[in-house]
This record gives C-alpha cells, structure tokens and sequence, in this order.
C-alpha cells in the first residue's frame, strides 16, 4: 500500500509533513494579507509623537516587554479588566509589534491615561512605592539619562518611507527639538500614557 511505503519511508514522511503544514499555513495566512480590518488603521489611531517614538524604543530597550504584553485578548474576563479587546487595525504602525504573551506583569493595550504622569514617575523609581506586591525591578536611571534626539527624526523618516507611517515633513523638522533635553523617564511615561489612544 502506498501508505505504507510513506510511513516507513522517514525521510518523505517528514517532506509530506512540511507540505502539508505549509498549505495549512498559506491557507490561514494568505487571506489576512488582503483584509482591511488588518492592513488598514482604525479611524482613531494616530501615529506617535517624537517623544512618544524615543519612549516605545526604551519601552524596548529595557525589556518591558518581556513581561507586559500589549494584546488583550476577547474574552470577557480580559476585556473587563483591560478594556475592548486588541484588534489588528491599531497597530498597523507598529514595527515591531509588542503584542508579547508573557504576563509578569499587566496587559498595557490600555495603560495610558489611567494614571497620572507622577504615578508612572513613581512607579518607574520603586513600583513597591505604589504597588506594594509588585515584583517589578525600578527603573531609577531613566531620570538622569538625558536624550540629544539626534536620530529622532531619522526614525521618524523610516517609519514614513518604509511603513507608511503618515508623518508630515513639518513632525519630522520638529522632531529633535520635541526630544531634546528630555529624560529617559519623561519619554517612556509619554509612549505609556499613548498606548490605547485609539479606544478612549
């Protein structure tokens, strides 16, 4: 039977296999491709300030996202804590995407706006100053590291080119003295009051 020849034969089983996951694949993947709901951004959504571009790169830098994803999934438990559920038309910008599955810490699709900017201050200092049994390290140095924005507008230059971000040539012109002079600190609480901007 030639069933059988493919079972026994290792080699062409695993070869079978790879094709017939890659079809399944392309089959799930492909029509996403050409969906609106996934390559074009929701209404509301609006592209990130200077400052808040600098803060999301230290969001990434200081690895936060490793212990804070930023996708709230439909479920009611989720959506009840959090807020409406992540769709993929908010972060059509995003590159990369901090979407993550890891939760140490809360979900942060919705973060901004929910607390001041000296509670994030604090916060980012000693988490335990307002979340007593909270395990998350502080950040104390984002105060003293002080940005030059000397590549701001560069990023803001790839993000348009690249990702059709629509960045007008007059953001891109102010971007370094959006940044300048500000903190690490004042950056990163800046992208976290901008997360879910576009569902409040």
């Amino acid at each position: 039977m030639k069933h059988e020849f493919i079972e026994k034969n290792v080699g062409l089983l695993a070869i079978l296999i790879i094709v017939a996951i890659s079809f399944g694949g392309l089959a799930q993947i492909t029509p996403l491709l050409f969906q609106k709901e996934t390559n074009e951004p929701v209404d509301t959504l609006r592209p990130y300030t200077a400052l808040e571009m600098e803060g999301r790169d230290i969001y990434i830098k200081e690895g936060c996202h490793t212990c804070h994803s930023q996708m709230i999934r439909p479920f009611r438990a989720e959506t009840e804590r959090y807020g409406h559920y992540s769709v993929a038309g908010e972060h059509v910008w995003e590159h990369p995407f901090l979407w993550g599955s890891k939760r140490t810490g809360p979900d942060l699709a919705r973060v901004g706006q929910r607390y001041s900017d000296a509670w994030h201050e604090v916060h980012l200092i000693n988490p335990r100053d307002v979340v007593p049994q909270s395990n998350m390290p502080g950040f104390p140095w984002l105060m003293e590291n002080v940005l030059t924005g000397e590549d701001t507008q560069r990023k803001l230059e790839i993000f348009r080119d690249n990702f059709g971000v629509p960045y007008t040539d007059q953001d891109i012109a102010g971007a370094q003295a959006a940044v300048e002079g500000k903190t690490e600190m004042q950056a990163l609480i800046a992208y976290l009051q901008s997360l879910g901007h576009a569902f409040q």
